[in-house]
């Protein structure tokens, strides 16, 4: 059976996960990293995977918590992950159920994402030396992220061929192998342009499509950009992430009266309880509105 062969059951399972699912890189690889530490543990506890049951995958992440003080939704992750896998064994024939659909997923508790305003963007944005091909990159990059609320993997996995400057879209490659068209900024497009004119055919140095490069023509890496972010918002005295310019665009675009089902097809949310995460308000700013408006508010 399958599920007698650890190892092999982690490669056909990631196999399912890709190719079966279309699961995306990230996910499978998260997913893949849970089940592995899950079965490991089942190992040392002398357990068959085969014949598990529900008080013994709660054990399991019971120990997880404990060891690694893993939070709410990295458990709810993993329960996720062990589900697919029990699912996988179901649909293999090696299990008539799957016992993890009975853990029941801790309630998530979403904290709101750190937000920059507009005078904290033109900063950090502002802050990019553009005396180099790298800092024209820089600028383009950060700007089209914000412009167009782009997850860090789809900003990196952009190609040339998915720009379309005259139309102001970028077709993005998203999460579960979806795409979608993402209109850009006058500004997103002006840096843009720069960088593809100015920047890029300096960087080149062989037949590459990606768009963002590194400073040995190849594809920037998340890594890569990951650093910097980091340095250019310590060059700015901005606290950010590079996630943060992607908060930032959803709620200025609802701060400004955008419909939130267009926030959510602008960002690439399968559901829209994921965008609306993005609908907070400020509680200062709440106060005031209820001073100034309620008839006994003051």
């Amino acid at each position: 059976m399958t599920a007698e062969r650890p190892q092999g059951l982690i490669q056909e399972f990631e196999d399912y996960l890709t190719a079966g699912l279309r699961l995306s890189r990230q996910t499978v690889a998260t997913y893949i990293r849970d089940c592995r530490v899950f079965l490991m543990w089942a190992a040392a506890q002398d357990l068959a995977v085969r014949s598990m049951t529900t008080a013994q995958v709660i054990d399991f992440l019971i120990a997880r918590q404990q060891e690694d003080g893993l939070d709410q939704r990295t458990i709810a992750k993993c329960i996720s992950a062990l589900r697919s896998l029990f699912h996988y064994l179901v649909l293999q024939g090696d299990r008539e159920d799957n016992p993890a659909t009975l853990v029941e997923l801790p309630r998530a508790s979403y904290r709101v994402p750190g937000v920059l305003d507009l005078e904290q963007i033109d900063r950090l944005l502002d802050s990019i030396e553009l005396d180099s091909p790298l800092g024209l990159r820089d600028r383009a990059l950060f700007e089209l992220i914000y412009s167009c609320g782009l997850r860090i993997s789809e900003a990196v996995e952009l190609s040339v061929e998915r720009v379309f400057l005259a139309e102001r879209l970028i077709r993005v490659h998203g999460k579960g192998e979806k795409e979608r068209l993402v209109p850009m900024g006058e500004h997103a497009r002006h840096w843009l342009v720069r960088y593809l004119e100015e920047a890029r055919p300096r960087l080149v140095r062989g037949p590459v499509s990606a768009l963002f490069l590194n400073n040995r023509g190849q594809k920037l890496s998340r890594k890569g950009m990951w650093k910097r972010f980091r340095e250019i918002s310590e060059r700015a005295g901005v606290e950010a992430k590079v996630h943060t310019l992607r908060h930032s665009f959803a709620t200025h675009l609802l701060e400004g009266g955008a419909d939130l089902r267009a926030v959510q097809e602008l960002l690439g949310h399968a559901d829209i309880s994921t965008t609306q995460i993005y609908t907070h308000v400020d509680r200062d700013e709440l106060a005031t509105h209820h001073a100034d408006f309620h008839p006994r508010g003051r």
